[in-house]
């Protein structure tokens, strides 16, 4: 008799397969190693004008896109196979009484939450679920449109701020309380997409995402991981407190954020870092130590081999670096540690291979800087390069500057190359590099340059760093290795399932996931 092949819900946010990048690598790789699985990828993206950047393998199922931004219509991508007579029908159920008896009770729960968080917000879960419930039915766009949801969500936070005495400046302005309504219709999009029943869900990062394997989870009793990169709370909090938006827009942005954060971490059944490093992360916002097992990245260590210079930048010193120019790679540090390097190599060449295109307003920022400090002969933006392999042994070293990381590939790869890394000290960079190349402190373009300085200059040193380098790979980040920890997990939590499957079977229970004894008041008044 044949086996049954087990089959994953993989939840992508702004990566694969619609965008380059070392979680995007990351995927490919797991998509491709495991072809024993089959993948259904439910992916979000910023908008819908996202063309495919892999060639996905035959095990990959199916794709689901939902963008966020720039849809007319939501239901003509998160619900492609529905006949258009049919969406005609939900729009012209979903009424103005439908939505004030079924949604707006659970609607007010969760702008109760994300207005103050409280010790109750894992029973958000289920208010997830039941709107979700709501979804399948009703139109989303004809319910946010509808007077009642403005007026109710409107009239909450007006009441929350009157009741609470809070500094002039924090109030929020007419503006602010349409622009955070804004956000909730963009930010909750995926739960109008169906979910399909997989055997396990796989959210690849602890944010929007992994909204469907919560709600996989209780409606289907599928097991869920979460794989930790960067940790998604720590870069929305950067991102967030400098971005322009006002106190209001920024607390309620922060807050809704980490709720869907949180319930990731309590929900799922297995976290796996990819470094140590954002262990505590994990458990500060509800992982449970004894379901965190970390996964270090892993690459294939035939495919990246050293090899010499080419022609271009033999004989002279060169510092490549893998990495898109968006703000939270720091390459305007780079820029500045190559103003440092070349007060003592005169003739040291620094190349970034990376895309222009994602965060177009940093780029031009970073050429201006370039041409600030007259590096134009030292400092080139090579685009986006499609044979990784090429840009390490381009260079003598490479570089990482990033204000935060998971457990990067590029350090991996160039470990790989024997060519030492000078990289700053985020995510998991220590685990990978600490005695195989130079760390430093994130934004100390001084002490950067210092390191490129040390590196470039000790030719013997350089060497023997990257021939250890390569020697740890071999020892410790081997693909092999880290496929073969993903292949085990599936295996076990779709076993888990089969077995809650058949419990419930055997019991006549309705499959519909019974929350924990803590919530059940809550899960019954939900679906009164």
């Amino acid at each position: 008799m044949k086996e049954k092949r087990i089959s994953v819900l993989l939840e992508t946010e702004g990566t694969y397969p619609y965008a380059g990048g070392g979680v995007s690598t990351w995927c490919d790789i797991l998509c491709k190693e495991l072809d024993q699985i089959d993948y259904y990828v439910y992916a979000i993206t910023g908008t819908p004008i996202f063309k495919l950047k892999y060639s996905v393998p035959s095990n990959v199922k199916n794709i689901q896109q939902i963008p966020l931004w720039g849809s007319v219509e939501p239901s003509e991508y998160i619900l492609p196979g529905v006949p258009f007579s049919n969406i005609y029908l939900r729009k012209n159920k979903t009424t103005e009484k439908v939505i004030e008896k079924k949604l707006i009770h659970l609607f007010k729960k969760l702008i109760k939450q994300i207005l103050k968080p409280d010790e109750q917000f894992s029973s958000m879960a289920y208010v997830f679920l039941m709107m979700y419930r709501y979804f399948q039915i009703y139109d989303y766009k004809e319910t946010f449109k509808a007077r009642i949801v403005w007026e109710t969500f409107k009239d909450e936070v007006i009441s929350f701020y009157n009741k609470n005495e809070v500094p002039e400046n924090e109030m929020p302005t007419m503006f602010d309380i349409t622009t955070t309504m804004r956000w909730l219709y963009f930010y909750l999009m995926e739960i109008d997409a169906p979910i399909p029943e997989t055997d396990v869900t796989h959210a690849t990062i602890a944010g929007f995402s992994g909204l469907a394997s919560i709600i996989s989870k209780l409606e289907y009793n599928t097991p869920m991981i979460v794989t930790d990169h960067g940790v998604f709370i720590r870069e929305r909090y950067i991102a967030i407190s400098n971005s322009d938006f006002t106190f209001f827009s920024k607390k309620f942005l922060m807050n809704l954020s980490l709720l869907v954060s949180k319930l990731c971490y309590t929900y799922a059944d297995q976290v796996s870092p990819v470094a140590n490093f954002n262990i505590r992360w994990e458990q500060r916002f509800g992982a449970e130590p004894d379901k965190i097992k970390t996964i270090y990245n892993g690459i294939d260590p035939e495919i990246f081999i050293p090899k010499n210079k080419p022609e271009k930048s033999r004989g002279r010193p060169t510092v490549v670096a893998a990495a898109h120019l968006i703000p939270l790679k720091d390459i305007e540090t780079m820029i500045k540690s190559c103003d440092v390097v070349r007060r003592e190599i005169p003739d040291v060449r620094y190349v970034v291979y990376g895309s222009l295109d994602v965060a177009p307003d940093y780029a031009e920022k970073c050429r201006n800087l370039i041409t600030q400090l007259e590096l134009e002969n030292n400092f080139e933006l090579g685009g986006f390069h499609n044979k990784p392999t090429d840009i390490y042994n381009e260079g003598d070293i490479s570089a990482l500057s990033s204000i935060s990381e998971g457990f990067p590939y590029t350090v991996l790869e160039s470990m790989s190359c024997a060519r030492p890394v000078v990289a700053t000290d985020v995510g998991g960079v220590k685990e990978a590099l600490e005695g195989y190349g130079e760390i430093v402190k994130p934004r100390d373009a001084k002490a950067f340059g210092e390191g490129v300085i040390k590196l470039l200059k000790d030719v013997e040193f350089r060497q023997n760093l990257g021939r250890l380098g390569r020697e740890q790979v071999l020892l410790k980040f081997r693909l092999s290795t880290s496929i073969d920890s993903y292949l085990e997990a599936y295996q076990r939590l779709a076993l888990q399932k089969q077995k809650r499957d058949v419990d419930e079977d055997n019991t006549e229970i309705k499959k519909e996931a019974p929350p924990p004894q803590a919530n059940r008041i809550v899960y019954e008044s939900l679906s009164a």
